[in-house]
């Protein structure tokens, strides 16, 4: 009895593993594409070139530098339903063009709203700059109305607007003392 478990044991195992070696290339040829087609749809240009890539804050925020402005994709593990990520894009002078939620595990019909929520309304938040505006929910004194009944969702997603803001902000006084530095030998 306990040989045939586990010959059956190992063929599952073996079995699991072969699947999940066949669909780890295409899984990551998908977010490949989806990460692509969200910068492009955040910067509101299908025609841009991702120049360099930062990976900060021990990978939860990574900055995507392209010819037609910045893709920043914050991450934040303290969601309703655990992590989720967002794609934020930023024009030069620090105003939100676009944001693309990446990754959520949050309640469909709720938490998942923050995929259009935060685009119209008193909800938007695009052509707001996070250095100007209170980008917080109106129920902690700032400017954003949470999606109702997911306010715990609306935190962690505005969490990871003003993440993707502070990183690019730092990345660039880094950038620029670097730069007068430089020039100043």
């Amino acid at each position: 009895m306990a040989g045939i478990l586990t010959l059956i044991s190992v063929v599952a195992g073996a079995s699991l593993a072969s699947v999940n070696e066949m669909t780890k290339g295409p899984i990551e040829l998908i977010k490949q594409q989806t990460l692509e087609s969200g910068i492009r749809a955040v910067l509101n240009s299908n025609d841009l070139q991702v120049q360099a890539i930062d990976s900060l804050q021990e990978g939860s925020v990574i900055i995507y530098r392209t010819d037609k402005g910045n893709a920043v994709q914050a991450t934040d593990a303290n969601a309703f339903g655990g992590n989720l990520t967002v794609l934020v894009g930023f024009a030069g002078d620090g105003t939100i063009q676009g944001y693309q939620v990446l990754e959520t595990s949050e309640t469909p019909g709720l938490g998942a709203k923050a995929s259009f929520w935060f685009k119209e309304g008193k909800g938007s938040i695009l052509g707001k700059n996070p250095s100007k505006n209170n980008l917080t929910v109106i129920k902690d004194g700032g400017e954003v109305d949470a999606i109702t009944a997911s306010t715990i969702t609306s935190r962690a997603f505005l969490r990871c607007v003003n993440a993707a803001y502070e990183a690019l902000s730092m990345s660039a006084d880094a950038e620029s003392g670097a730069t007068k530095q430089a020039n100043s030998n």
